[in-house]
């Protein structure tokens, strides 16, 4: 098994795009099995690490830039050539929403705006295939009965399509929400990772921003029904990611 040994001294990777969307409630899981934890912030430091294969696991998350401003932004195309050799070297990955897009296509899916961003709690439905994966098994049973949906926490305007031969986990009504590729990469469009805190920021600083008022956000009642059910939704994503680093450092 690649680097068994490392179970409890894993080398990882984080790929921060700004920095109110980092690693968020993933940090606490990462710090309990991180050996070494190193930051890369390809919008401040365009050239990627040297191998994906040295790190047991890596992580890529959201951001305001979108996965087609190629012309703007053009570290994304590093980014996505750095995650297309970690697919092809089969290093696990985890991607959040602009992450999670990114890892799509680097395996070959297409990017494209959604009909209407989603901004808020959204109702997420599991796929069949969701109950038998190693991440998103424990969401779809509760107790001894199925568990078809969950609320999830969502900021996004652009989706991907399922990337070929990649197994979809969750949809909401207007696009797909999670996704594997193979046995060791999953992508997640939801903000399974974001404090309450984080959260708030982003409503007082981007929630009278275009695509908030184009679908009539009203910010107050939303930063209400997040502060109710933040708690539940950290352990939700605290969850995800222990059980991803628990597989990847096996290995």
């Amino acid at each position: 098994m690649r680097h068994a040994t490392l179970r409890y001294a894993m080398r990882l990777l984080t790929i921060v795009h700004q920095d109110d969307s980092g690693p968020g409630v993933f940090l606490n899981a990462i710090n309990a099995v991180a050996g070494e934890h190193q930051v890369w912030k390809p919008a401040r430091d365009p050239t990627p690490p040297a191998d994906p294969a040295g790190y047991d696991a890596i992580f890529s998350f959201g951001g305001e830039v979108h996965p087609v401003q190629d012309a703007l932004h053009p570290w994304l195309a590093t980014e996505r050539s750095f995650l297309t050799e970690a697919l092809d070297q089969r290093v696990p990955l985890f991607g959040v929403c602009l992450g999670s897009q990114l890892i799509a296509q680097a395996a070959g899916a297409r990017a494209q705006p959604v009909p209407t961003p989603e901004i808020g709690w959204y109702e997420v439905s599991l796929t069949p295939a969701a109950a038998s994966d190693p991440l998103f098994a424990p969401l779809a049973v509760a107790g001894s009965r199925p568990n078809s949906s969950f609320d999830a926490l969502q900021w996004h305007s652009y989706e991907v399509e399922l990337p070929a031969g990649a197994t979809e986990l969750a949809r909401s009504e207007l696009c797909l929400q999670s996704y594997r590729i193979g046995d060791r990469a999953w992508g997640i469009q939801f903000h399974a990772e974001v404090t309450g805190a984080d959260f708030q920021h982003w409503l007082d600083v981007d929630g009278a921003g275009p695509d908030p008022v184009r679908i009539g956000l009203d910010v107050v009642a939303v930063a209400e029904q997040t502060r109710g059910r933040i708690g539940a939704w950290n352990q939700l994503g605290h969850g995800l990611c222990e059980r991803f680093l628990r597989l990847a450092a096996q290995l």
